[in-house]
């Protein structure tokens, strides 16, 4: 039989139907499994709520938690259960007198008994959805895995029998090394909580099989919110690869910084800023979307080191006055909390905003403030670079700051090598000259075609950005040590 012809059941759970390529294929037996406080149980009841809301009817079968608890848990997402109808399996009402165990020994009189009553409440509601929570409970009443493995392939016979789609919801601890239901299941889910050091804890899920269908492999950010757990897919660039070529220029609207670039920034491509703090990396993005804006196109300023109220004072007493922008929506400026973020959830902001929003400029303000809330990120490289190469094949210009340590001479140093992953370099730096910190900036990388190569002195004040001719009476400018061979005046 071939799944992917088969008719899908959304999960309910925003994300979770993308990665599953549609979502469960009907008539199978699932495992979501997950550390205590990964989220089963809301994805569970967002998986019942979704198939009561297209008149399925949906049977949660508690083993442990009470019916009032889960009508709690609900009600604290906003979810309604009235369409759903909640078994709890209490030992009382499976269990029996003492003098059964005469022959029996215990595990085999209890397990069956819970067996049976589960497979009752299925055939009298014949429900086009299951959930059983959780199989930890049914482990411990059987006693020893041969037991428990044998009940699990009795209970998947039974319900691909009766056609109906089944989630079996367990713990997983990190010394639990059981596989029996992973083995038997026909789709595994695994959620992961993650600890850090400070901040939210992360957690992240990962579809580990799903027989004879494809799905989107790896790890994948989520969050539980107010309405359930929300995930984020996995960014694949290589899926949007094929678009038109995008070759025309973005300009800053300072001709000698266009100039630098050879008449401008190429859409479609990345570029990073790097230079000490304070010596206008923030001023020239605000610049390039401030440019943007004017022409009527859309674009985002994610700052990470600066209060949005800062940024704006900072951009209108350089005459580029934000406030317009953001009220007509041109321009969306946000201030990230890293210690709230994952790099999951920031990347799919990015990308909502460029497919619902129509942004054509991302400024990302500073690469800094992301790696160090992400310092447990081991493959946050990667998925920046998936994240820029995403963004360059959908004709979106990338603005990357990164703000190198020290301030004069030799001293200065970047905290990380990305700039193999930027299309375009600019570089700025502070000297020192007739007895005043003056600033330099130079282009020492643009991949798509030929650029000014000329250092060129940078100056704001008064309300204005100039940008000065090339530094050619000067040697030594970018180590910030020059030497003046006179006959050039400054700025």
């Amino acid at each position: 039989m071939d799944q992917n012809n088969q008719t899908r059941l959304s999960t309910g759970v925003p994300g979770l139907d993308d990665i599953l390529r549609g979502g469960l294929a009907t008539g199978f037996l699932y495992l979501i499994e997950g550390s205590p406080g990964a989220g089963k149980t809301t994805l569970a009841l967002q998986f019942l709520i979704a198939g009561a809301q297209n008149g399925e009817k949906g049977l949660y079968i508690s083993l442990a938690e009470s019916e009032a608890e889960l009508r709690y848990v609900a009600a604290s997402h906003g979810l309604n259960l009235d369409a759903v109808t909640i078994a709890k399996i209490t030992p009382p009402e499976i269990a029996g007198s003492a003098g059964q165990y005469t022959v029996f020994q215990p595990a085999e009189v209890e397990m069956g008994d819970v067996m049976e009553t589960i497979l009752a409440k299925v055939r009298e509601l014949a429900p086009s959805r299951v959930v059983i929570d959780s199989m930890s409970e049914l482990r411990m009443l059987a006693r020893d895995s041969l037991r428990y493995r044998r009940q699990i392939l009795s209970l998947k016979q039974f319900f691909e029998g009766q056609d109906c789609t089944t989630l079996l919801l367990d713990e997983r601890f990190r010394d639990n090394e059981e596989s029996q239901v992973q083995t038997i299941a026909h789709g595994v889910i695994s959620l992961e909580v993650l600890p850090r050091e400070y901040g939210v804890t992360r957690r992240r899920l990962e579809v580990v099989k799903v027989r004879a269908s494809s799905f989107r492999e790896g790890f994948h950010d989520y969050v539980i919110m107010t309405g359930g757990l929300r995930v984020f897919p996995r960014l694949v660039s290589g899926e949007y690869r094929g678009g038109p070529m995008h070759s025309d220029l973005l300009p800053s609207g300072v001709a000698e910084l266009d100039a630098l670039f050879n008449g401008g920034v190429q859409r479609g491509t990345s570029t990073l800023i790097a230079g000490p703090t304070g010596c206008g990396k923030s001023t020239l993005c605000a610049q390039f979307a401030c440019t943007a804006a004017r022409r009527g196109e859309k674009g985002a300023i994610f700052t990470f080191d600066e209060t949005i109220q800062s940024f704006c004072d900072r951009s209108r007493g350089l005459n580029l006055d934000l406030d317009p922008h953001l009220h007509s929506g041109a321009i969306h400026l946000e201030q990230v909390d890293p210690a709230e973020l994952s790099p999951g959830e920031f990347i799919d902001r990015i990308r909502r905003g460029v497919e619902d929003n129509g942004w054509r400029v991302v400024v990302i303000d500073s690469l800094n403030g992301l790696m160090n809330s992400m310092s447990e990120e081991r493959a946050l490289s990667v998925q920046l670079h998936e994240a820029l190469s995403y963004l360059n094949q959908v004709g979106v210009a990338s603005f990357l700051v990164l703000a190198q340590y020290g301030l004069l001479g030799y001293a200065v140093s970047s905290p990380t090598d990305v700039s193999y992953l930027a299309d375009n370099v600019l570089l700025l730096r502070y000297f020192e000259a007739a007895g005043e910190v003056r600033q330099a900036l130079s282009v020492v990388k643009r991949r798509s075609g030929p650029h000014e190569r000329s250092i060129r002195e940078l100056h704001i004040s008064n309300g204005k950005l100039t940008i000065g001719g090339p530094l050619r009476e000067f040697t030594g400018v970018l180590t910030g040590t020059p030497e003046y061979t006179g006959g050039q005046p400054l700025l």
